[in-house]
């Protein structure tokens, strides 16, 4: 009987230190420099009012080996927004701190793809932030990991 109670105790303590490891997210946390997971880009979290945004402020490869030129929006489906620069874009917009863990009610875009997707993100750890946009529903889309870094 001892050693099913020590079991039970030792159950609830480890799902009492993940909740509350897990709730312990401020809304700001979130602010700063990510690598996305390719590696080729970094995007900057700020916030604006209660919502979150970022942008792209750095790129492995800026310049288009196609054109030379710095690398464009070129796949925007608004041709009108073609010639943008990738450098400086918002990708994450609108994004709401749930209080506990989570940001959503936010969009990213896919520079490289022109597609614009629902998202939420929270926290793998204190230097991993997951990424999962999807269309329509959340089990009908991608996750991604990004890393904490600095801008240099």
């Amino acid at each position: 009987m001892n050693k099913l109670l020590l079991k039970v105790l030792a159950v609830f303590a480890a799902f009492f230190t993940y909740t509350t490891v897990s709730a312990q997210h401020k809304a700001d946390d979130i602010v700063g420099y990510w690598l996305n997971q390719d590696k080729d880009a970094k995007i900057e979290i700020s916030k604006q009012g209660n919502k979150y945004f970022g942008k792209i402020v750095w790129l492995a490869t800026p310049i288009d080996p196609e054109t030379n030129k710095p690398k464009v929006d070129k796949h925007n489906p608004k041709e009108s927004l073609r010639t943008r620069p990738t450098l400086g874009l918002e990708i994450l917009k609108s994004f709401v701190f749930d209080g506990k863990q989570e940001w959503n009610d936010g969009s990213i875009y896919d520079p490289k793809s022109g597609k614009t997707y629902d998202c939420f993100m929270k926290f793998e750890s204190s230097t991993s932030l997951k990424i999962r946009g999807y269309v329509g529903i959340s089990l009908l889309g991608k996750t991604t990991i990004w890393t904490k870094t600095t801008l240099q």
